[in-house]
């Protein structure tokens, strides 16, 4: 069965290799034409119906670029739709949240200091969340508030920084944030799969008919492709936060996760500004910085436990027993407390070290049980750790550390051979 966590790593590399490729082409192309919509110029000589032009130029040629807001008169040949890099972004990222968090629900998703949960229970509450998140987002925006955008995008903002401490009270922090990234792809995947690509669609289908487009569905686009232009940024950070402790790993972990959303706004509102040349917002900035720095003060508040919590915490899952109670556990530990401990601790002592390595504490017999997987793949099957073997582990030790994993992953085969004589 060992044979399992090396294939499922193997995997979990792949659909994180395709994720980020579909990410790129998606934000990039969101990036694009967001810039390119605020750019166009409407000059007098434009066709009827164009709402303004652009030129551009690029890889040795250039390029003249004409918007129709509605339609244009006739359909051309030719039209190139904008769907799949989202859809594919969607999918893949949600194929990694199958397959990191919730196949590893007992490591990473579910953390017994925040809220007891089985995996059952935490898996369905991350699903049940991404589900009525859309249908509550969606309603607001076709509600009569819906009218009103800014107006809006405050309510948005409200829900999200809800969402943002519901979350962190249910799960671990690393899920959390991670959470709130798949939560907000899931409202930007969303608009343009049920609404953007629809709308579009139907403007397709009139003009094919000989019908005039009604001019309402492009509003509608529109409106939901501002809100994905804010979101981007916010769920690119959330993307990247597991590998940084200090982020989600916190007090104010949520307090921390609200700022964010309001950096991407001042970032994206000074690349928009600019891009429609109505002059240069510096003062964006500014307020960005403050509160980065904000957001590194937060990050430095200890997260204190409750006794209660810490007893939570500090209790085994089954599988986690089985990797504690192990022949091979006792050796094991004495190799991690040597070569990992001094970085993995929740005061490191090894100099320069001063965090714990993405909060990875390997200083109890339950935080090593809990971390047998990670062991197994970074020290013992590889050699990723400690980093360029800083420690000096040995090749013996090494060894010591893949006997342990694979004989706790195989006792089960054992048992059951037992059962049958």
């Amino acid at each position: 069965m060992y044979e399992y966590a090396i294939a499922w790593e193997w995997m979990a590399f792949a659909v994180r290799w395709l994720h980020v490729t579909t990410a790129i082409a998606w934000i990039g192309s969101s990036f694009y034409f967001i810039a390119l919509d605020l750019g166009l110029v409407k000059r007098a000589h434009l066709p009827p119906g164009a709402y303004g032009e652009e030129w551009q130029v690029h890889g040795g040629g250039f390029y003249h670029i004409q918007k129709y807001l509605v339609a244009p008169p006739q359909l051309p040949e030719h039209l190139t739709w904008f769907k799949w890099e989202s859809y594919a972004t969607w999918l893949s990222g949600f194929a990694m949240l199958c397959i990191v968090y919730y196949g590893s629900a007992d490591l990473f998703l579910i953390d017994r200091s925040v809220l007891d949960l089985t995996q059952v229970q935490a898996i369905f509450l991350s699903l049940a969340s991404l589900a009525i998140g859309w249908l509550f987002y969606d309603f607001l925006c076709k509600s009569p508030l819906g009218n009103h955008t800014w107006g809006l995008m405050a309510v948005l903002y409200a829900a999200l920084v809800a969402m943002a401490w519901g979350y962190t009270q249910v799960f671990s922090g690393r899920a959390a944030f991670l959470h709130l990234g798949a939560f907000t792809a899931t409202i930007m995947s969303a608009n343009v799969f049920l609404i953007i690509i629809p709308n579009q669609k139907i403007v397709v289908a009139d003009l094919i008919a000989g019908r005039t487009p009604d001019p309402k569905y492009g509003r509608i686009a529109k409106q939901r492709s501002l809100h994905n232009n804010y979101l981007t940024l916010p769920v690119i950070f959330f993307m990247l936060s597991n590998h940084y402790p200090l982020a989600f790993a916190t007090q104010f972990n949520w307090v921390i996760a609200a700022m964010v959303f309001l950096m991407g706004v001042t970032i994206r509102h000074w690349f928009n500004t600019i891009h429609a040349r109505k002059g240069e917002p510096t003062w964006t900035w500014l307020v960005t910085a403050i509160l980065f720095i904000i957001i590194m003060w937060l990050s430095t508040v200890p997260k204190v436990l409750t006794g209660e919590q810490r007893e939570k915490a500090a209790a085994l899952s089954p599988i986690q027993q089985r990797f504690a109670d192990d022949a091979h556990f006792a050796n094991a530990r004495d190799v991690v407390q040597t070569r990992c401990a001094m970085c993995h601790a929740a005061e490191p002592v090894w100099e320069g070290v001063h965090f714990t390595p993405k909060s990875v504490k390997l200083e109890t017999d339950g935080q090593i049980a809990a971390h047998a997987r990670e062991i197994y793949l970074q020290a013992g099957r590889s050699h990723a750790m400690p980093p360029g073997n800083v420690t000096g582990i040995t090749p013996q030790e090494r060894a010591v550390l893949v006997a342990w994993y694979e004989s706790s992953v195989n006792e089960p085969k054992k048992e059951n051979a037992d059962a049958g004589h």
